[in-house]
């Protein structure tokens, strides 16, 4: 067979078979897609739930502000709890900026910008819309309490007792019971923020929020520093 014949004899295909494998294996995988995708509900369902509130939203309004099938939606998130808890989970951080590196800061320094000393208006009104949200609608949806205490503030005690932990090691502080001195240290940063009798918030923003913080890291910090 001439050389011009054996080219003619290839099937059209076998063409592909020097780059590498199937064409149609090529491309982000789907973890992947499904990560981003997922990253861009749980933004859009969060600007839903604090203007429509929980109960008046739905999945099918969450599918059509994100320009997806209600199919990859719940594909995404099986519900409507799962997708709420999804959107705390992503905003834990506006209240506590851990996990992070604060190991070349000084003590107060550090714990003024983990409990977000520097946080943006912006950023304080979403915080504090999340907050209303479930202060509001938990009374008809108990749920929400218990996801916002799953999602958020049980990951962000633990994450800041990690961080006591590793400046008890380091010799900078005394830490004899790392989780109950995180908590004592939240409680005192956003008592101001819960609900009082009245059922409202009363979290000050601005410099008075600022001069709070840095009041409660000054009684923390003086109650756990070696003396001598």
């Amino acid at each position: 067979m001439s050389g011009a014949e054996a080219v003619k004899a290839r099937p059209l295909n076998e063409s592909h078979s020097s780059s590498g494998g199937d064409p149609r294996h090529r491309g982000r995988p789907k973890g992947q897609a499904d990560g981003a995708r997922r990253t861009h509900v749980v933004q859009l369902a969060h600007h839903l739930f604090v203007s429509e509130g929980y109960g008046g939203t739905t999945m099918d309004a969450v599918a059509a502000r994100c320009r997806m099938s209600k199919r990859t939606l719940y594909r995404l998130f099986p519900g409507k709890v799962e997708l709420f808890a999804a959107v705390v989970d992503a905003h834990r951080q506006s209240m506590l900026a851990l996990p992070g590196n604060y190991d070349h800061l000084p003590l107060a320094a550090a714990l003024e910008a983990i409990f977000r000393i520097d946080i943006t208006p912006e950023e304080e009104r979403d915080r504090q819309a999340l907050l209303r949200l479930v202060l509001i609608e938990g009374v008809h949806f108990p749920e929400l309490r218990e996801i916002l205490g799953r999602c958020g503030g049980e990951p962000s005690r633990a994450a800041l007792a990690d961080w006591l932990r590793g400046r008890a090691e380091a010799g900078e502080i005394l830490c004899d019971d790392a989780p109950a001195m995180a908590g004592l240290l939240m409680d005192m940063v956003f008592g101001a923020a819960l609900p009082k009798a009245h059922g409202r918030l009363e979290w000050a923003g601005g410099a008075a929020q600022r001069e709070h913080l840095r009041r409660c890291v000054g009684v923390f910090l003086n109650g756990v520093v070696p003396r001598g």
